[in-house]
């Protein structure tokens, strides 16, 4: 059965400047029999051939994997992960005293869709397609042939992904270790539970804005909000901050943060709060000289966004209200429909409202090993501002 979609001549620009994602509002017509996940051929009105890539029953119809009519398979994803990992090692992520990092970041390393994270010889699968899942198969033969004797386990978990109709299995594809499982980012030791833990298991994103933090945390009092397994607390104390508070309304998020404390031997100065931001934030117990503020995403869709703002507006606005003249706020946002123009003017907003005089000292973003396509700028999805507050 030919497998092929074809598209308006007046939709063909996109695929033309390399973009990976056809509209269902650019599609002329489809071939019978297709189904989600199939991988399909991209023509034009007179059935020349444009792309190849996953057919997706949704608003994003068909994501790109290749712009030449190319074989989808095994040398294909070597050919792709082995670029992917190419590119770490330029990197200089696969240190003595760093063994995380992303190995495959979807469109950004031309395979939409997948998700790789690399801990400390063990990958984690994170597929965001039902096409990229039917390849499993695929990726595991790719990871295993590039990375060799880094390798020591595969695990696949995309049940949090897709959708249950799809059945997605989380398991073992290579391997096994027990978890929580031991990996360094920049010479601080994580418990990684890809089982239990959210996404892959830990938030590989915010790495060098970490270590930004702790240059600015040296003898300082910390508050680190929404935070998790506690990464920024603990650049934080490794730094030397004088004290360190970390926040977050979840009781198990407060667990893994206790857990890497211990781990590295922190404790001394380190506090652990169970609460919400917005009531703590309303009251600040101490005189903090540096803030972080890392909610999860506001907003998953467009029709959300402007209730987004409002929260990071609110949120930022008390915060910038109660903080003292000199202190350091961390601001961020990883929601993808909140660009960073949008959340810069946000910021101003919130500083406005709160009658403060802001300074911004630095604009943080995602790290490359979360590269953005050129073609595809959707991939920038992290912003973050550092602001002197006056």
């Amino acid at each position: 059965m030919k497998r092929t979609v074809r598209i308006f001549n007046t939709k063909t620009q996109s695929i033309q400047r390399k973009h990976p994602w056809i509209f269902s509002g650019a599609i002329k017509s489809t071939a019978k029999g297709i189904e989600e996940g199939d991988i399909v051929s991209v023509e034009n009105e007179e059935g020349e051939f444009l792309a190849k890539g996953f057919y997706n029953d949704g608003s994003i119809s068909v994501r790109i994997l290749t712009f030449e009519n190319a074989a989808i398979d095994n040398a294909f994803f070597r050919n792709r992960i082995g670029n992917a990992v190419d590119l770490r090692e330029q990197l200089n992520l696969f240190r003595t005293d760093n063994n995380i990092c992303r190995l495959v970041h979807g469109e950004g390393d031309q395979l939409p869709g997948l998700i790789v994270d690399y801990y400390a010889g063990v990958a984690v699968i994170q597929c965001h397609t039902y096409g990229m899942y039917r390849l499993l198969d695929k990726i595991v033969d790719a990871l295993k042939f590039v990375l060799k004797d880094r390798l020591i386990a595969i695990y696949s978990k995309s049940s949090d992904t897709l959708p249950s109709q799809f059945e997605p299995i989380d398991q073992y594809l290579f391997g096994e270790v027990t978890v929580p499982h031991i990996a360094l980012e920049n010479g601080i030791s994580y418990a990684i539970d890809w089982v239990n833990g959210q996404k892959t298991g830990f938030f590989i994103d915010q790495r060098e804005n970490r270590k930004l933090l702790g240059e600015f945390a040296r003898s300082k009092k910390v508050l680190n909000t929404f935070c998790y397994s506690g990464g920024f607390s603990l650049a934080a104390l490794k730094n030397n901050a004088a004290l360190v508070h970390s926040l977050d309304s979840s009781k198990k998020a407060i667990a893994l943060t206790d857990q890497n404390i211990a781990l590295n031997k922190f404790e001394k100065g380190q506090k652990s709060i169970v609460a919400d931001a917005m009531q703590f934030i309303k009251d600040l117990p101490e005189d903090y000289d540096v803030v972080v503020l890392d909610p999860p995403a506001f907003a998953k869709s467009r029709t959300k966004r402007h209730q987004a703002v409002q929260g990071y507006k609110r949120l930022n606005a008390a915060t910038i209200k109660q903080l003292k003249p000199g202190s350091i706020l961390f601001t961020f946002s990883c929601s993808q429909v909140v660009d960073k123009q949008l959340f810069t003017n946000t910021i101003i907003a919130a500083a406005f409202e709160a009658d403060r005089n802001v300074r911004i000292l630095a604009q943080l973003h995602q790290p490359g090993d979360h590269p953005i396509n050129a073609s595809h700028p959707e991939g920038e999805y992290l912003k973050g501002l550092v602001l002197r507050i006056d």
